[in-house]
């Protein structure tokens, strides 16, 4: 998933997740065991403005031919589950429905249940995250102003090419004929045609 797709629940989830302080969990998340190594990665996907599913994460902990057993898979997803249980992974909802459950951590600090805190990312990861989600949130809200003035422009001009449209047909109905009336009014009607066709052009 490209940083440009994040929807803006998915930018509100990353942002709870780095704001968020010490979890209290009931199982234990030591080094070298399958629990941290799971949201270890989990947090790096995390980082990167990614939401991992089981097999990207499997891949990037234990290789490509883990990532392709199934026994293994359905392993890691078995202690996904648990850890779900425990508040330390969130299952996301899928987008459609033969995707992957895709998992995020809820928190990058947590006390395990030997009283162990545990941290998943430096202050200085987490500050370099949100400062990409600041950017991608700025980028987003300057594309719906773009789309919205861009709307209220093509709106104008048409009724602008509409209205001139109609003057010039009207005026030559008229028994008498009004030229300046029909040039101008059929030239207004030339321009926002053309202005009309750039602005769909840009968007």
């Amino acid at each position: 998933m490209s940083h440009g797709k994040l929807t803006p629940s998915e930018i509100q989830f990353l942002e709870e997740t780095l704001n968020a302080d010490y979890k209290i969990s009931n199982i234990r998340l030591r080094e070298g065991e399958y629990q941290y190594n799971l949201a270890k990665a989990i947090a790096s996907f995390q980082l990167e403005l990614h939401f991992p599913h089981v097999k990207s994460l499997t891949k990037r902990l234990f290789g490509e031919e883990k990532a392709d057993d199934i026994q293994f898979i359905r392993k890691i997803q078995t202690i996904l589950k648990k850890m779900e249980k425990s508040d330390i992974v969130r299952i996301l909802p899928k987008k459609k429905p033969w995707d992957l459950q895709r998992y995020a951590l809820s928190s990058f600090k947590f006390q395990d249940v030997d009283k162990n805190l545990v941290l998943f990312a430096t202050d200085e990861q987490i500050k370099e995250t949100k400062n990409m989600l600041h950017s991608i949130s700025s980028q987003k809200e300057t594309s719906v102003a773009k789309l919205r003035n861009n709307t209220i422009q093509i709106c104008i001009l048409v009724l602008m090419t509409v209205a001139s449209y109609i003057a010039g047909v009207l005026s030559l109905v008229q028994p008498t004929i009004d030229p300046i009336i029909f040039v101008f009014a059929f030239s207004i009607s030339v321009v926002c045609s053309i202005i009309l066709g750039k602005t769909f052009s840009r968007s």
